[in-house]
């Protein structure tokens, strides 16, 4: 199938490795010249070299999204390496404090947002001139079924949720535009160097087999191909008609209707 994005400029946040590298090597696969920003340049650039085994240009650039004062430079990098954004796919994010409402710091409930919401959201606004002007758009942004319902700590769970929102108000505002915005939420998919990774390597192993029984009906963790081949699918010519989607992928593992 041809997804129709060849040539397309990408840049996938917290694309050296997991998830984001999952996304950035599909897209590459499609012709589409890559961008990726991380913070540890040894890890950018091995990923950078396995993305331009497939015939494209690709950049990384070291950036923490968490940082304000970073997003501004990582556009421009990316703009003076490869060209304007075409694929924005707002990856980074994680958990910045494990504790309950009793006992989060104020903090540390922040940081969690700027990791998982404001840099993203940032980006988004640096990018979407360029979307707009020529007619084409895609913003995939990277959420959690803990977005859509109970399950995490009370940080990831609040900053996931409420870039949910952000993906559903930004495609009703764009849509008009050519600009096509929805987020991805995944289940527990397991990488290297991923949390549950170290989950399956740390926990006793009737632990981890308590947990795949009781929240994984098909029996294992997620791989992370299929979820980097669904943000190839969102940012093609295939996925015309979905905006302001939030797309579960998690093998049945959440309980959600909606």
């Amino acid at each position: 199938m041809d997804l129709g994005i060849k040539g397309k400029v990408a840049l996938v946040t917290g694309g050296s490795r997991g998830l984001g590298k999952q996304a950035a090597l599909s897209l590459a696969r499609e012709g589409v010249d890559v961008a990726i920003c991380g913070r540890t340049q040894e890890t950018l650039d091995k990923t950078v070299a396995e993305l331009k085994a497939n015939g494209v240009n690709s950049i990384g650039v070291i950036a923490d999204v968490a940082n304000q004062s970073d997003i501004k430079a990582l556009h421009e990098a990316v703009v003076g390496g490869l060209g304007p954004i075409d694929i924005l796919v707002n990856n980074a994010g994680g958990s910045q404090a494990r504790e309950d409402i009793t006992a989060v710091s104020l903090d540390a409930y922040k940081a969690t947002f700027d990791l998982n919401l404001y840099g993203g959201f940032e980006l988004m606004q640096l990018a979407i001139p360029h979307m707009r002007e020529q007619g084409w758009g895609r913003i995939i942004n990277i959420a959690s079924i803990y977005g859509r319902e109970w399950g995490g700590n009370i940080s990831y769970m609040s900053a996931k949720a409420a870039l949910i929102a952000a993906t559903k108000h930004a495609a009703q505002t764009l849509g008009k535009d050519g600009v096509l915005v929805n987020s991805i939420a995944p289940g527990s998919i397991s990488h290297e160097g991923g949390s549950w990774e170290r989950f399956q390597r740390d926990q006793p192993r009737e632990v981890v087999e308590d947990f795949i029984k009781n929240n994984l009906p098909m029996g294992k963790f997620g791989d992370p191909e299929p979820l980097g081949d669904l943000v190839a699918f969102l940012a093609s010519e295939r996925a015309s008609l979905i905006s302001g989607s939030c797309i579960v992928i998690d093998g049945g593992q959440s309980h959600s209707m909606i």
